[in-house]
């Protein structure tokens, strides 16, 4: 079994907010496609980092998750350039772990 993690902006590169319809439109297509998803939206979390030896950068951030028996890496790779195009951004962070149920 794996755990997906969707790092979603809530602003584009510009700074601008993005809709909440974007945000909906995800959490449905996951919802359909995995049968459910958790969505970590109350608290936005901050996203920092540094491209060479400039200042930090920071973005706020959701993060939806999702449950997957098996993981399919070309759909996922396909689904988060999609995901980077709809948020106007470079890239999107998409990350699985496997996990273990107890």
């Amino acid at each position: 079994m794996h755990l997906i993690h969707i790092l979603l902006p809530l602003n584009d590169n510009k700074g601008k907010p993005l809709g909440r319809k974007l945000f909906h439109a995800v959490a449905d297509e996951l919802t359909e496609k995995f049968g459910g998803l958790t969505a970590h939206t109350r608290a936005p979390a901050e996203e920092l980092w540094k491209e060479g030896s400039s200042e930090t950068d920071k973005d706020e951030i959701v993060i939806y998750e999702v449950m997957v028996e098996e993981l399919d890496v070309k759909w996922w790779a396909k689904y988060r350039q999609r995901l980077a195009k709809r948020f106007k951004q470079e890239k999107v962070i998409v990350r699985a772990m496997e996990v273990r149920l107890l």
